[in-house]
């Protein structure tokens, strides 16, 4: 035991206090950067979804030019006009008249 007690003389190692210190400076940063994070995603999904209802807008009037009417359904776009009626965030949409809406659950 006298031999341990040498070699650890003149060593020093973290407190406890310290390392509560060091946790709870990570904590706020951790604190800070989530939210952010999440907001950035949510953003980034409502500008796909944006850009996605405009180019099935462009299709729907490029179907009514082609046949004089409008499409019935969303999937009347499909194949030919669009690939997807979904946004990128699994969102489904629809046609009202010539507009494109969201379906809400």
């Amino acid at each position: 035991m006298n031999k341990l007690k040498k070699l650890l003389k003149g060593k020093s190692g973290f407190t406890l206090i310290e390392m509560m210190i060091v946790l709870v400076i990570i904590s706020i940063l951790l604190l800070i950067v989530v939210p952010n994070l999440t907001k950035n995603q949510e953003v980034a999904s409502d500008k796909g979804c944006e850009a996605t209802i405009e180019m099935i807008k462009t299709q729907v009037i490029a179907y009514q030019v082609e046949h004089n009417k409008l499409p019935a359904t969303i999937d009347d776009l499909k194949g030919e006009y669009v690939e997807s009626t979904v946004c990128p965030d699994g969102t489904a949409l629809r046609l009202s008249g010539d507009k494109v809406l969201k379906v809400t659950p």
